[in-house]
């Protein structure tokens, strides 16, 4: 699908209230071919939301602006969020600062990849039934952090536990830190500069060990729209077939689990490659709602028995 052609002074000049400004942005973002997913299904959820930022109001608000004419300034804002959105591509949470999962609201930006992921359906009921009772859990790692939400939303789910969040990348690590501030939580998630986790051996053992981490094979992201390459690179890919950084988080799992802990991760299309890749370990997928199921679950004990016993396949060759 071609651009659309920029919205000429006349075109603009006819749009009066907030719903008019609402139905132009929708029509326009439906005849340009800009990606969705990333943290928003389609473009009426884009298009409130950029009006949001421009008009101030909360979510549950905007109908109020709905009937009444836009302030000049609320106008020109909205346009050029819209304009930006359409014709450089750029992804609605980065244009307004913030993405919402969970129902609790982050702070992002170009460091971090959009915050989106299957924990959100999987983190309140689904992990816990393999874990110990909730007051139990007492350390917990989020690897790959990215802006910290999944650490923020672990901490909120087990109170009693510390959360460990890593991650490569500084200035992705600098928006956790905000986030984590944000939500008070400060005192119970340490943040750690780290390849996967590779800082953390040596210490304490988890009971829990989460990671949405890059997944996506070098062919892949070439293919990808660009909306998504607007992201870090480093949270997207993960190397020829997209199992580098699983590999290593493998590894370092089987000494970092408690006997009873577990691992899981988000590993998007590779669920046949994670068989291939390690036949002999018990793969638990966890039901989601689109049926996409891409989310595994190992055991400790499956996974030193898989990996330990057997170094080549540690290695996913």
């Amino acid at each position: 699908m071609s651009a659309p052609s920029r919205p000429t002074p006349a075109q603009t000049a006819r749009l009066r209230t907030g719903g008019d400004h609402l139905r132009f942005a929708n029509k326009l973002l439906q005849a340009s071919d800009v990606a969705y997913g990333q943290g928003f299904l389609d473009e009426q959820e884009e298009s409130l939301t950029l009006m949001g930022a421009a008009t101030g109001l909360a979510w549950e608000k905007l109908p109020q602006c709905f009937e009444r004419a836009l302030k000049p300034a609320e106008k020109a804002k909205f346009l050029a969020l819209l304009e930006r959105r359409v014709f450089e591509r750029i992804p609605t949470a980065y244009l307004v600062g913030e993405a919402w999962l969970g129902g609790l609201r982050f702070r992002v930006d170009e460091r971090v990849i959009v915050p989106r992921s299957y924990f959100v359906e999987l983190i309140p009921e689904a992990i816990p039934r393999w874990l110990p009772p909730i007051e139990q859990v007492k350390r917990v790692a989020d690897v790959c952090t990215g802006s910290g939400c999944l650490a923020i939303l672990l901490a909120k789910r087990f109170p009693q536990a510390k959360v460990d969040a890593t991650d490569l990348s500084a200035p992705a690590l600098e928006v956790a830190k905000l986030n984590v501030a944000d939500h008070g939580e400060a005192k119970r998630i340490q943040l750690h500069e780290t390849d996967t986790m590779t800082a953390l051996l040596g210490g304490p053992k988890f009971d829990l060990i989460l990671s949405n981490p890059p997944y996506e094979p070098e062919g892949i992201y070439r293919r990808l729209p660009a909306e998504f390459k607007k992201e870090p690179k480093n949270s997207l890919v993960s190397g020829k077939d997209g199992l580098d950084v699983i590999r290593k988080l493998l590894a370092q799992a089987t000494e970092l689990l408690q006997p009873h802990g577990v691992l899981v991760i988000e590993v998007g299309g590779l669920r046949d490659a994670m068989h291939q890749a390690w036949p002999k370990l018990p793969m638990l997928w966890l039901p989601t709602a689109d049926g996409l199921d891409c989310v595994v679950l190992i055991q400790a004990a499956d996974l030193r028995a898989a990996l330990v016993k057997s170094p080549r396949a540690g290695r996913g060759r």
